[in-house]
């Protein structure tokens, strides 16, 4: 089984000096040297920033001001509780095994696999690289409210020119800094993370005091944009300081318009202002790359984070409640600075976190992006991306990512692109749970994460609530990133990706096969729901290839299993030579473009490998109910693998990605005269042990020779007409009258109606022959025919034949077998044989009749010709020394016919109930 990485055989239990497994994961990424942050570095300080980011300054006054105290603390809490819901299932899967670079993207696409992963991680990237652009925007416009030219009121210190080119240049200068920082390598981010963490933290700690320390005031509000300032009294927002009416009146909801932007506020748009800022969890797991441990750094630190947040939030939700009126909170979202000791440093506290959400989103986007390019799932396209320093930083996806945030910058759109960065975010949160629920669905041994404060209801309510928020945020976003989704797996599936990592999407289908598998009572058969479950012995697949199509036709939805026998003996054999045929097998299947399982064994002879292929193919209620082998004969094997297109390979010798040509993994065709695997006399005992296991029986001869068109996939609507000619009738027991409603008989009606049903064979005509005694009457045998036919909903062409010309069939009523059994004389077995070969072979051709009689009405007429003959098999005789004789009839019966099946069924397969 193949696998992306087994830590048991890179590394040694115990070293040379007795050292043990490196950490979780270091052996990872091939440099080692580039894992070195902390918990509290790597995990904690950037969770913490990307959670509050400009939020925490600038809208918790929009949040309470609208929606009340206790609708924002609602809002909090379901926005939390599906954040939580992500972070259980992170840290499920992060501690489940060694966690490589590339965070979020490196879980999905481990678990949900390439096409999906490479999906999702590819929008993940972009939402990074989005709101990196969208906090270097607000950063731009925080410090233009300050300092701006352009600023109205008192409080602005005018020095900065405005404008578009302006903020472009401005934004510029920001993300030069930030790209700096970010490509000097992970240490140098952290350092600075950890700078911005202490700025912050100063600033919420100076605005908490000031909520104690500072009395009661009044703040002159700011004009509202489009307002004429000179002609607009003054107002007034007021700071109670602690007070009980205060909270009272806060505690409900007084949604109004945005002062900023004229929009009236709603529940779902204060929700989705809100939780915008809360959607930066995966801020730790994108530094995968560079933590020491992390399978134990990932988990802790974001809970830590994630709790952190949610209590500083709660408690400013609080104090401002409390302290502020609503006049306050809604015009005024920057009112922090006016009740601050010194505002300054809240101005150091918004710069800090923008500048810090912008660090978090290049540096995880650039790892992102290296693990993309990794992998190698778009080609040369982010090639550039896999550039690394000597201690690992790669500066390629730094410099790549920076280039594509500059080209965000153009376009300015800060409102525009902060929706699509959040719903984006989601989907890959949204993904993340999936894996994981996926992972406990599957019930896999191998998913045993050290985290179990999760279930698989969490990741299904976390998997819905993302969705849901998505929707809510913005329906637009949400249906295009879908979209997108889809177009890019789609993409990559077309592309083919490494099939090394694992799909949990084999687990889950095995568990749920095994389960339905289980419920298929074999006890609850009926004949009703009858289809041909096949097995194809295969001894050369070159010289089977139209075989093995046209078995796939008939299987109806049935199991098709292609079984092999190798000759050989277990005991003097060093390995099993079968196991590593199974590939090759495989390849022909996909080629071949077959719905067919593969069974292989090892047997000392052909016959009992096929009696240990009959017994153990299948599993419960799926097993062969029917065996197909190809006709003994001396016909030279052809190699059908070089005329057929699906086969054409490079000379060579190789396939895509470096595998062997499948040309060079099977043996070339037997040459005439040689020696076979398989003699007459074991040919027919085979044929024999398959009737005693109850198992019907199909002999196919020239398939080769069938029209191309009819094995292909699609339809044959412009096909040349032809006929698929059914004889249900024992043409080897010379009896007339209604021989053909016995078992076998309508076990060939049904194989060949089945065939019929087949898009490539809907153009052919099914004739059926109905065979009739030199004293029947024309007609009365038809009639009962066609009246079963409509019964059993078949729809065919009669035509009656005269057979058993000669033989004395009123006065000596033979068993069935008894020419194959030597009743009579070998000679006039031959004979018979010869006549009924000359009877089916002088029908091929002829045109369908206006009504009954005889072929001697219809010389001359030619019609389309035959496809397809489906013949009756008889038993072989019970002695196995008159096997040899069997077989010579029945290639005396079948011989010059054109492609031919011989059919016994033995177990009943109509019903004409409903």
């Amino acid at each position: 089984m193949a696998s992306e990485s087994s830590p048991l055989l890179a590394y040694r239990l115990l070293g040379e000096e007795g050292a043990a497994f490196p950490p979780n994961g270091a052996g990872g990424s091939g440099v080692a040297s580039a894992r070195k942050l902390s918990t509290f570095l790597g995990v904690v300080v950037p969770t913490v920033l990307s959670m509050f980011s400009i939020v925490v300054f600038l809208r918790i006054g929009f949040v309470v001001g609208h929606a009340g105290l206790l609708q924002a603390l609602a809002m909090l809490l379901v926005a939390y509780i599906i954040l939580a819901l992500t972070v259980l299932s992170v840290c499920a899967i992060a501690t489940n095994g060694a966690v490589r670079g590339g965070g979020a993207y490196f879980m999905i696409s481990r678990t949900l696999g390439p096409e999906v992963g490479g999906s999702i991680g590819l929008m993940f990237y972009l939402a990074n690289v989005c709101g990196c652009a969208v906090s270097l925007l607000g950063l731009v416009e925080s410090v233009l409210d300050v300092f701006g030219a352009d600023v109205t009121g008192s409080s602005g210190i005018r020095v900065l020119p405005q404008g578009y080119g302006w903020n472009l240049l401005y934004g510029s200068l920001l993300l030069s800094l930030v790209g700096v920082v970010c490509t000097l390598g992970a240490g140098l981010y952290a350092r600075a993370s950890f700078l911005t963490f202490l700025l912050v933290s100063g600033s919420l700690a100076s605005v908490l005091i000031s909520f104690v320390a500072v009395g009661p005031r009044d703040i002159r509000l700011a004009p509202r944009p489009g307002s004429n300032a000179s002609s607009v009294p003054p107002r007034y927002g007021h700071f109670t300081g602690f007070n009980s009416s205060t909270l009272k009146d806060n505690l409900g909801a007084g949604y109004a318009e945005d002062y900023t932007t004229g929009a009236m506020m709603t529940f779902a748009s204060v929700f989705a202002v809100l939780f915008n800022g809360c959607t930066g969890i995966m801020a730790g797991a994108n530094m995968s790359g560079e933590l020491k441990d992390p399978s134990r750094a990932i988990p802790l630190g974001t809970i830590i984070a994630v709790a952190y947040t949610f209590f500083i939030y709660i408690l400013l939700f609080f104090l401002s409640s409390f302290t502020c009126d609503r006049t306050l909170l809604q015009e005024d979202y920057g009112f922090f600075r006016g009740i601050s000791l010194w505002p300054p440093l809240v101005l150091i506290g918004i710069y800090a976190t923008a500048l810090s959400a912008s660090m978090s989103s290049l540096i995880g986007a650039s790892r992102i992006l290296h693990a993309l390019a990794q992998d190698d799932l778009f080609g040369i396209i982010l090639a550039p991306a896999k550039v690394v320093s000597g201690g690992g930083n790669p500066w390629g996806a730094v410099l790549y990512s920076w280039g594509l945030v500059q080209l965000v910058l153009l376009a300015g759109k800060l409102n525009t692109l902060a929706a699509v960065v959040t719903v984006f975010y989601l989907v890959a949160y949204a993904a993340v749970d999936l894996s994981c629920l996926s992972l406990e669905w599957a019930s896999a041994p191998n998913f045993r994460p050290t985290f179990s404060l999760f279930s698989w209801h969490s990741c299904l309510l976390g998997v819905a609530s993302c969705l849901l928020m998505m929707f809510l945020i913005s329906p637009g976003a949400a249906g295009g990133s879908l979209l997108l989704m889809g177009l890019l797996s789609a993409l990559l599936t077309a592309r083919g990706g490494p099939s090394s990592w694992g799909y949990v999407s084999q687990a889950l289908l095995f568990h749920q096969v095994r389960k339905y598998l289980l419920r298929l009572d074999v006890r609850k058969e009926h004949v009703k729901f009858w289809r041909p479950q096949l097995l194809l012995l295969v001894g050369n697949p070159r010289g089977a290839l139209p075989l093995l199509r046209l078995a796939n036709q008939l299987k109806k939805g049935g199991l098709y299993v292609l079984g092999h026998v190798t000759l050989g003996d277990l005991d003097s054999l060093p390995s099993d030579p079968v196991q590593p045929q199974y590939g090759a097998w495989l390849s022909l299947v996909d080629l071949a473009q077959v719905k067919a399982f593969v069974d292989l064994t090892l047997s000392p002879s052909v016959r009992q490998g096929a009696q240990h292929l009959l017994r153990i193919s299948g599993l419960g209620g799926m097993k062969p109910n029917t065996l197909v082998l190809g006709f003994y004969d001396d016909a030279p094997p052809q190699d059908h693998f070089l005329t057929d297109p699906a086969f054409s390979e490079p000379a060579e010798g190789t396939r895509e990605g470096g595998s062997p040509a499948l040309s060079t993994l099977f043996p070339p065709p037997r040459a005439p005269g040689s020696p076979r695997a398989l003699s007459p006399q074991d040919y027919v005992a085979t044929v024999a042990d398959a009737l005693k296991m109850n198992k019907n029986v199909v002999l196919a001869r020239a398939c080769g020779a069938l029209p191309p068109e009819r094995l292909s996939r699609g339809s044959s609507s412009s096909a040349q007409l032809h006929h698929v000619d059914v004889w249900p009738l024992n043409l080897l027991r010379p009896r007339g009258g209604p021989g053909y409603v016995d078992v076998c008989g309508l076990f060939l009606l049904q194989m060949a109606t089945i065939l019929s049903m087949v898009p490539a064979w809907h153009s052919a005509r099914l004739r059926i022959f109905l065979c009739l005694g030199p004293r029947e009457a024309p007609g009365a045998a038809e009639g009962r025919l066609r009246a079963l036919l409509s019964q059993l909903r078949i729809r065919a062409e009669v035509q009656e034949v005269v057979w058993g010309e000669g033989a004395e069939t009123g006065e000596h009523e033979e068993e069935e077998g008894d020419f194959v059994n030597g009743g009579r004389g070998d000679e006039e077995a031959e004979a018979l044989a010869c006549s009924a070969n000359a009877l089916v072979r002088a029908q091929q051709g002829r045109g369908a009749a206006g009504g009954p009689g005889g072929p001697e009405g219809r010389d001359g007429e030619e019609g389309p010709a035959t496809a397809l003959t489906f013949l009756y098999l008889p038993r072989p005789p019970a002695d196995p020394a008159r096997y040899p004789r069997y077989l010579a009839l029945l290639e005396t019966l079948s011989r010059d016919l054109g492609p031919t099946l011989l059919v016994h069924g033995v177990t009943p397969v109509t019903c004409t109930d409903l």
